[in-house]
Formats: C-alpha cells, structure tokens, sequence
C-alpha cells in the first residue's frame, strides 16, 4: 500500500507536466520526445498502482520499466543533434538505432522466446547505462546552456543510477528486492520539480554533439560501470552456483570497496585531469574553428609590411587576434638577453625599480623554463596552482603586479627563438585547457615560422646585395687591369717615342679615352642605380678589332693577325665589343707560346645573316670538361691571383644580350677557337 502512494504522486505529478508541455508551445523534435517520454513515465507509474490494477507480475514490471527506458532513450538522441526535422528523422539516424535496440531486444523477445530473468535484468542494467553515458555526453557539450540542462541532468541521472543499482542487485541475487520498487516512485515524485525547472530554462531543444571516431560512444562513466557491472555479475553468478546466503555480505563489501575506488579517483590530481582531458578531447566540439581561424591568421599575416617591426608587429596582433585579447608584447632573444621588438596597448605599470627588476627575473624565468621544456605558461594557473608547472619557481607578486597572463614561446631549432606575453585587457580570460594549449602551439608555429622566414629572407636579401656588389666590383677591378695595360703600354713606349709628336697625340687620346672609363666606373660604384646602357653604333668590326689589337694586345707575343674576309656593318656598344675582344685575344696570347700564331678572322654568314669573328690560336687548349663546367662559369679561374675569372663570362654574357651567340672548339694541345656572332641589322 505504501508503494501505491508514492506511485500515485508521481502519476499526478507527471500527467500535470504532460498537460502543461502540451499546452506550451516550444519548437523542436526533442520537445516532442519529451512529451512522449514523460506521457511513458506517467503511464508506467499508473501501471504500478496495485490498488487499480492486482499483484504486479515481474514479466509487467520488466516490460514496463523497458518501455519507459526506451522514451527517455528516443528524448536523449534527439538532444544530440538539431537538424532534425521530424520524429522520423530520429529514428532513421543510425547512431539512434543503436541506442534503442537493447530495448526493443528485450520488449520482443518475452514474446519470442523463453527469456531467463536475470537476462532481463543484465539488459535493464545496460539500458540505464546508456541514458547515464548519453547524459554525460549532453551535459559536457551544453557548453554554457549546462546551467539550464543541469536540473534535467540531475533527474534523469539520480532516477536511472537507481535503477541501475535496482538491477545490479537483482542481478546478484536473481530477484528484486521489494523494498527498491516501492521507494522508486517516490524518488521519482521527489525529483521531479528538478525536471519542471529545467523545461522552463531550456530555450532550444537540441545541441549539437561531436563524438570522436577513435571511441566512438566510449567514456569513463562507462569504462566504470562497465567494471562495476562485471564483478556484480561474476559475483552474483559464483554466489547462485555455489549457494549460501553471502548476498548482502558480499553487497556491503562490494559498496565499501567502491566508495574506496571512487575516493581515490577523486583524490587522484593527476588521474582526474588524465580523465579530463580525455573525455573533452574525444567527445566535445572544438572550441575554435580551425579552418577559418587558419585563414584569417594566413590573411593577417600576408597584410603586413616589409620591415622588421611591421612584420613583428603583425605577428603579435595575429597572436592576440587568434584568442580575442588586447595587450601584448613580442620578445626576441638576442645575445644580450631579451629585446622587446613589437607591443600592442601594453599594460601600463606604476611598478618602482624593485618590482620592475623582479619582473624581468619573472621573464627570464618563464624563458628559460618554456626553453627547456616548450610549454606555454598560464600564470593565472600558476598562482592558483603551482605544482602544475613543477620546477618553475616565480616571484608571485612580480605576476600580479605585472599583468599578463600568458607567455608563449616560439621555438626554433629546438631552442627558444622568442616569446610572447599576452593580457586579455576587457576581453573575458580564456582558461588554458588542452584544446587552447593545442590551438595556441598551433598557432605560435605558424607566426613563428612566418617571423623567422622574414629574417632569413631579409638575411638572403642582404647576401644577394653583397653579392651584387661584389660581382660589380670584380668587373669594375677586371676593367681597371685593362686600363692599367694601357698606361703599362704607354710607359712601355715612352722612352723610345717621347719625341714623336704622332705618340703624344695617341698617348693623349688614350689618356681621355682612361678617363672616361674610370668615370664610368666610378659611376658604377657609387650610384647603385645607375643603368649602364651603353651607346650603340653602326661600325665595322674589323676596325675595333684592329684598334683592340694595335692599341691593347700588341704588348704580349705572339702578335695576333686580323683577316677580313667579308664584312658588314653591325649595331653594338663599341666599348663593350673592344672589352670583349680584349679578353679573348689576350687570353688567347697568354694560352700560346711566343712563336706560336693568334688570329683575328672576320666574315659573315649569308644564311642566317649573321657576322662572325673568330679568334684562333694554336696553344694550350682546353678539354670538354673544362669548356662544359669552368670556362663561362664567373669567378673561376686558371691564372691563381692573376685573374678574376669573369673575361669569358662577360663575352658571353654581352653577345648573348644583343641576340648572338659565343661558340668555342678546342683540343688539349691544338689550340682553341672562339666564334662570335653578331646579328647584322
């Protein structure tokens, strides 16, 4: 009699809640369920009212209790998701199918087959395990709806963690005891202005949930019960095989035994966090979006200027935009320390010079402890919780003092190539969980990779500048040995034609002609923006080639001989074309000994309407290898300290640069030819 009452309270309670929900006009399939699960949980509880319906049969009360399991079920997987457009919808999802079929299992198969009760039981048990483990699921993804799903949590959880211990004791001592059915209703009755609460604070009636494809509808509420569960059963198993009453004295020790377990999980720091993290990581949805976040980063950065403080600057900002905060400075590590090298709305100190000293040691500190070990710092956690970050000792007042919250380092090569200290400012504080740790490192490779690319950029850029320089000044020194032989040939001929007022004249000329040249490369050196455009010409080659000759070249034997056999005129930069003669008739001259011959032959080729020069000699020679890899290549020379390497390599560069082209033939031994030609017209 004393069950019907608690039975009744509830059937009233609920059948009131029934007709408000119907009355209540709230969009949602999950609003629909719930009007079906609690009309279930109201004609379950009716049903149990011995005093309307006679004795209550274990086969009636199993498939009752199945019925309403399944409601609640159906309610809970139209919570998981919001796309839903009807109740169809939810019952064609997969994952739905899955979470009712060990209650259809046990509705139909009493009809279909002489089912054992404690097979019952095992599945009532399994049943109340998954509305535990889906509530689970649904409290950790409401996100800050938990407040409002936080009643309908309680109730459903505290109502099912009853059956299940209902059922977990049935299964032990293949029998339900009278004393949990009677006291279920009640419980019920009691609970129930939980349920009421949270229907008026729900909004929406749906979350969308995220389960990881590595554990798919695994957790730790069920890692538990599941090991609970196993030893009840082997336990109650071992107890009805082998008899005696040792049902409750095994009960008592099981209970005892547990609150044991559970204590020391609670107590277990580390093992709580473990569990933590474990369970957000694998069944929640990201916090951030990391596609979008990706590309909005990528399009900051690509924004930035040039310079070193635009890019440090853009860095810093990216950091500060990828998590919503305000302050920050951006630290590089130089051999003297730390250099401040971007800010972004610093935090204001009043600190005197005592704090302020003790706030560098604090960075010094969190740089060496994040080089040894790479981890970003919250030092808000720190304050809190020390032992978190083991090792790392810090003044605490200098923190409070000093502000900012996090410190991020950015690594390279292993070591710490810079950091960040960020502040939320008036932006709501991020709390550093594994998920923001991951986006964070994330994110600090990215900007650090984009810092650190812009140096070596910038250190490329100025080794390309030195290296121009360079090259420009071994063609301006190559240009000054040329005009040294002019002077040396002068010198050389002074004694003997001082007097002749035919070498003055050509000695004056040749002086003006110096002059120029070195002005020119003064230029050079001087105005790095100077184009050296030449001025082109109509002229006969044969005439530069003998001036070449006559005025340059006749110094060193063998004397080199100019043949013409046909000619035309050709457009060139008279002092380049003399330059490129020059080089190629003088290496020709120190290939061959003095007994041997140098020729100058110019003609033209009809067929492609191309003047050729070509200068021959009969000296040393070359090998293909040489020719291939070591002859155009610049800087590389057979004369030691006596060449820059760039007389070949300039000849070709220049014929190539008007549309012709620079052939060689040459045999070890028999002497080398080199063909050039010139494009007439």
């Amino acid at each position: 009699m004393i069950s019907d009452v608690g039975y009744g309270l509830n059937s009233l309670a609920h059948l009131a809640l029934l007709l408000l929900l119907l009355t209540v006009r709230k969009p949602g399939v999950a609003k629909h369920l719930l009007v079906l699960a609690t009309a279930a949980t109201f004609l379950w509880s009716t049903s149990l009212i011995t005093s309307l319906f006679g004795p209550i049969s274990l086969s009636w009360l199993l498939s009752v209790d199945v019925i309403k399991q399944l409601a609640w079920l159906l309610f809970l997987a139209a919570c998981i998701q919001t796309n839903f457009t009807n109740i169809a919808a939810v019952l064609k999802r997969p994952i739905t199918l899955i979470i009712v079929a060990p209650a259809l299992v046990a509705l139909l198969a009493p009809y279909l087959l002489a089912v054992n009760p404690a097979w019952s039981f095992l599945v009532l048990i399994v049943l109340s395990l998954e509305v535990l483990v889906l509530l689970e699921v649904v409290y950790r993804q409401a996100g800050r709806e938990q407040w409002a799903f936080k009643p309908l949590i309680i109730y459903l959880g505290a109502t099912n963690l009853f059956e299940f211990v209902t059922y977990a004791n049935a299964t032990m001592v293949n029998q339900v005891e009278i004393g949990y059915i009677a006291a279920r209703g009640y419980i019920y009755f009691l609970l129930m202005p939980l349920l009421v609460i949270s229907i008026r604070r729900i909004h929406h009636w749906g979350i969308d949930i995220f389960i990881s494809r590595d554990v798919v509808l695994h957790s730790s509420l069920l890692l538990v019960a599941g090991g609970y569960l196993f030893v009840m059963a082997v336990v109650g198993y071992a107890i009805n095989y082998m008899g005696g009453n040792w049902g409750a004295t095994v009960q008592i020790i099981l209970v005892v035994m547990s609150f044991a377990l559970l204590a020391t999980v609670f107590l277990s720091n580390g093992f709580r966090t473990k569990i933590k993290v474990f369970i957000t990581k694998h069944f929640f949805a990201n916090q951030f979006d990391y596609r979008v976040e990706w590309v909005k980063l990528t399009k900051w950065l690509t924004r930035a200027g040039d310079t070193s403080s635009d890019v440090f600057h853009a860095g810093l900002t990216g950091m500060l935009n990828a998590i919503q905060y305000e302050s920050g400075m951006l630290f590089k590590v130089t051999p003297n320390g730390y250099e401040c090298v971007a800010k972004a709305s610093p935090i204001e100190s009043s600190a005197n010079e005592s704090v302020d000293s003790a706030i560098c040691t604090t960075l010094e500190a969190l740089a060496h402890y994040s080089d040894e070990n790479g981890w970003i710092i919250d030092t808000d956690a720190y304050l809190v919780k020390p032992f978190d970050y083991e090792g790392l000792k810090l003044n605490r007042d200098a923190l409070k003092e000093w502000g900012y919250q996090l410190f991020v380092p950015f690594l390279k090569d292993g070591g710490l190539w810079g950091f960040a200290v960020l502040a939320s400012g008036d932006k709501e504080k991020i709390s550093l969980n594994w998920e923001v740790k991951d986006y964070l490192t994330a994110v600090s490779e990215q900007v650090g990779t984009y810092m650190q690319h812009h140096e070596a950029a910038q250190v490329v850029a100025e080794n390309a500048q030195f290296a121009a320089f360079n090259r420009m000044s071994a063609f301006v020194l190559h240009d000054l040995k040329n005009v040294l032989a002019q002077v040396d040939l002068i010198l050389a001929n002074a004694q003997q034609h001082k007097h002749n007022p035919e070498f003055i004249e050509d000695t004056f000329e040749t002086l003006e002609h110096t002059k120029a040249r070195m002005e020119k490369m003064l230029k050079q050196l001087t105005d790095k923006k100077a184009v050296d455009e030449g001025v082109n010409a109509e002229l006969l080659l044969s005439d530069v080639a003998k001036d070449v000759v006559s005025n340059r070249c006749s110094g060193l034997n063998p004397l080199p001989k100019v043949h013409v056999l046909k000619e035309a005129a050709v457009t060139i930069d008279k002092e380049k074309v003399a330059n490129v003669f020059y080089h190629l008739i003088s290496n020709a001259q120190q290939a061959t000994n003095d007994d041997g011959e140098v020729d100058v032959v110019i003609t033209a080729n009809s067929d492609n309407n191309t003047q050729l020069v070509m200068i021959e000699d009969n000296g040393e020679g070359m090998d293909k290898a040489f020719i291939e890899e070591r002859l155009f290549k610049p800087f590389d020379t057979t004369k030691g300290n006596a060449g820059m390497g760039i007389g070949a390599y300039d000849a070709k560069t220049y014929i190539e640069s008007i549309g012709g082209k620079l052939t060689v033939q040459s045999e070890p031994g028999r002497g080398s030819c080199f063909t050039l030609y010139f494009p007439i017209g």
